[in-house]
Parts: C-alpha cells; sequence; structure tokens
C-alpha cells in the first residue's frame, strides 16, 4: 500500500463522512465487507460489535448519522500498511484510529474502528 493511496483514500473517506453522503461512502467498501466497532454494540446491540454485509452496514450508518446530525472528521494523519491503512482522526467521540484491509479490487474488506 503505497503513502500516496492511503492519503487520497484517507481525504475521500473523511469528505463523504463530513458531507453525510451514505452513497458516497459505500462506495469504498466490498459487497462483503466487514466492520467491528464497540459503538456498534451500543446502536445497533450486538453484542460482538461486528457487522457483516453492506446490507447490515449501511443500516447501521444510517442510523449512527440520524444521531449524530453534526458529525464531523479532521484527519491527524492515515498510514499505508502491507495491505491496510490507518487513519488516525479526531471526532465527535475525541481521537479515533480506524484501520482499513483492502480487496484485490481496492474496496475494503474489513474496518476496525478504536476510540479514546
Amino acid at each position: 500500500m503505497k503513502p500516496e493511496f492511503a492519503n487520497k483514500f484517507s481525504l475521500e473517506w473523511v469528505e463523504a463522512w463530513n458531507e453525510h453522503d451514505l452513497d458516497k461512502i459505500m462506495t469504498h467498501y466490498a459487497d462483503d465487507f466487514e466492520m467491528s466497532s464497540p459503538v456498534i454494540k451500543k446502536i445497533m446491540n450486538i453484542e460482538s460489535g461486528i457487522i457483516k454485509g453492506k446490507k447490515e452496514v449501511r443500516a447501521y450508518w444510517e442510523k449512527a448519522l440520524k444521531l449524530n446530525p453534526n458529525l464531523h472528521f479532521e484527519i491527524i494523519n492515515s498510514y499505508s500498511g502491507a495491505n491496510s491503512v490507518v487513519i488516525h482522526y479526531k471526532g465527535h467521540r475525541g481521537l479515533s484510529a480506524e484501520t482499513f484491509f483492502f480487496n484485490s479490487e481496492g474496496k475494503v474488506k474489513s474496518a476496525h474502528a478504536h476510540y479514546e
């Protein structure tokens, strides 16, 4: 994963979230995408904190966006890995980091959110 890709992905990802454009957000993800987050436990009442598939993730994010109409992210930095990108950002929960793993088509196959 090249740093240029990590930077471009990070900027596009934050822009889509800050616009609250769920269709634009979803373009980054594979159909069989898996998401893990401690917030999934709270919002969706799923003890594992893991949801799978674009349909389920979209339902979660629709609910999350409605609960947080002023949601806004600021990138602190992005980091490239072997087949992953980490975005370190500031949001309404404080400092956060999200790790994205990509498939061979360049779509996110899994993401893991971490909060202060």
